[in-house]
């Protein structure tokens, strides 16, 4: 769809420039008018190479659907027509892609469609069957502005959370690459100068020393070997993420890592909880909120969980059913659950669930630099008293044998 510069007069005939994806420019001056602004002028801008460029690398961030919904229904919520709403959502949206969704998506609204269907033809990646059922289970139940609302602040708290876990990871790895980079540097370029004046003075050797000169000696004979493993390991791995049982095999892994494990557990819980809750409460049904969510946890071992209880809910059985079998589900969600089951606040116990792990996790990850920085200063420690060991103790031994 192309994009339109243009300038438009309001019922006071002042100047409005702004910048619009839109079928035509008779698209385009009928949606103005919606807001009482005359189309003056509109230019095609989108064979420009700048405009390419920007639709091409830029994406559509968690944050950019955060705040599109939370300003969408707060427009709702003051009686404002949804396509009306679209129009003002649309000039307040920096993203061009979203933009470009978010005009298309007022268009078919203005034409008549439902909101969600035209999500669901427009969204594309961006719009997820998650937010999607929640919007037509909003629209189906009149609270779209209190569905869009909550949404978004489900969304955030989401979007929060998984922000938190890769901060506190970006430390031990910039020291971890860090550590392996100067190591190298030193095993390969710096290491064999030492080693061979230490060799050529014919003292004995200790281990220390024996073991950094093998260790050299094996990484300038077998560097480029070692190179293309390293890079058929990698794409190895690629390919096997991409299939059904490379993935459920490396979410396990991940899920019985020690300390990492714990936390991966956490975040899966807290998404699926948070999911089904937020589904729940825009009154989609148990078993639709359940097949939905098993795409929101994004982790095989949690997404099979799930579908086997849609499975055992379809047959009858209550949700806490097969979540009392499985070891990746803690004791007390399927007792909560049954609670909830059983008083009809299913959506409230899930959403308590959710925030009691979120307040967990987020213990757990202001925790993990302080753990982990130590275990870090040990392994450089060690690393550097190897060295170290292994160029002064023959030049102490060759220097007390004169």
């Amino acid at each position: 769809m192309p994009l339109f510069r243009y300038k438009a007069l309001n019922d006071k005939n002042r100047p409005a420039y702004g910048s619009m994806v839109s079928f035509d420019k008779a698209g385009l001056a009928k949606f103005l008018a919606h807001k009482n602004l005359r189309l003056v002028w509109a230019n095609d801008i989108s064979d420009r190479f700048d405009t390419k460029i920007m639709f091409f690398i830029q994406g559509v961030r968690p944050k950019d659907l955060v705040i599109f919904s939370r300003e969408f229904s707060l427009m709702i919520a003051s009686d404002v027509s949804v396509s009306e709403s679209l129009a003002t959502v649309l000039e307040q949206t920096e993203n061009l892609k979203l933009k470009n969704i978010i005009s298309e998506v007022a268009v078919d609204v203005d034409g008549g469609a439902l909101l969600s269907d035209s999500f669901r033809r427009r969204g594309g990646k961006v719009f997820s069957d998650f937010y999607i059922n929640v919007i037509k289970a909003g629209e189906t139940s009149g609270k779209l502005d209190e569905v869009l609302l909550y949404l978004a602040d489900e969304m955030e708290k989401d979007y929060d959370l998984i922000g938190k876990f890769k901060g506190a990871m970006v430390y031990p790895i910039i020291v971890s690459i860090g550590l392996v980079s100067v190591g190298f540097i030193m095993m390969y370029f710096v290491m064999p100068q030492l080693t061979t004046v230490i060799e050529e003075t014919g003292a004995a050797l200790p281990l220390p020393t024996q073991i950094v000169i093998a260790v050299v000696d094996f990484l300038q004979a077998y560097l480029v070997y070692l190179l293309v493993a390293l890079a058929a390991a990698v794409v190895f791995l690629r390919f096997a993420l991409k299939t059904p049982v490379g993935r459920e095999r490396f979410d396990i892994v991940k899920l019985n890592v020690p300390g990492i494990g714990k936390l991966y557990r956490l975040i899966y819980l807290v998404r699926f909880c948070r999911a089904f809750s937020t589904l729940l409460y825009g009154g989609v049904t148990v078993t639709k909120s359940l097949e939905v969510s098993s795409n929101v946890v994004r982790s095989v071992v949690y997404q099979k969980l799930i579908l086997k209880t849609l499975e055992a809910v379809n047959e009858g059985y209550s949700i806490s059913y097969v979540f009392t079998e499985s070891k990746y589900m803690p004791k007390m969600i399927p007792q909560m659950l049954s609670i909830g089951e059983k008083t009809g606040n299913l959506d409230k116990v899930l959403a308590k669930i959710s925030d009691f792990y979120s307040r967990e996790l987020n213990a757990k990850l202001a925790n993990l630099n302080v753990i982990l920085e130590p275990v870090i200063m040990m392994v450089m420690g060690v690393a550097v008293a190897i060295m170290a060991a292994a160029i002064i103790m023959p030049m102490y031994s060759i220097a007390t044998s004169f």
